[in-house]
């Protein structure tokens, strides 16, 4: 079974991008914006303090209609953190993101952030699976070897 850890590694973009507690919510967005990412994990020093969305601005700051400029992210974060371990599986992150309605998981090693996978991220890696599966049972059928 495909492991959170191997998730990360197969991403073309491993980097993990942050944010502050005190950034303002229009500094997060535009780099959200600039990285073309839809999540920041939210650190204290080495502490993992939340996450913020898109979800998040578009429900807390634009159907409210606050201010982005004026509201700090621990104004709107998702707190506490839903993580998983780098020994997961794509299954319990699936499971895990379906039961919570998360769009994006950190990863967590000995308590420190080594990642963060998204909904897209998992799914890529399960029609990657799959196919691997057809092909080696392609092969069998085949009576080749794999």
């Amino acid at each position: 079974m495909t492991t959170a850890a191997q998730v990360l590694s197969a991403k073309r973009d491993p980097a993990v991008y942050t944010t502050t507690p005190d950034a303002s919510v229009f500094e997060a967005v535009s780099e959200m914006a600039r990285r073309n990412v839809g999540a920041l994990v939210v650190m204290e020093g080495q502490d993992v303090v939340g996450i913020v969305t898109e979800r998040d601005y578009a429900r807390k700051i634009v159907l409210l209609a606050r201010a982005s400029r004026d509201t700090e992210v621990q104004d709107i974060m998702t707190a506490p953190v839903m993580y998983v371990q780098p020994t997961q599986t794509v299954e319990e992150c699936m499971a895990l993101m379906t039961d919570k309605r998360l769009r994006h998981l950190p990863v967590m090693d000995d308590g420190e952030l080594v990642g963060v996978i998204s909904i897209g991220d998992l799914v890529k890696q399960v029609i990657a699976d799959q196919k691997h599966v057809i092909e080696q049972l392609e092969h069998y059928i085949r009576g080749q070897p794999a």
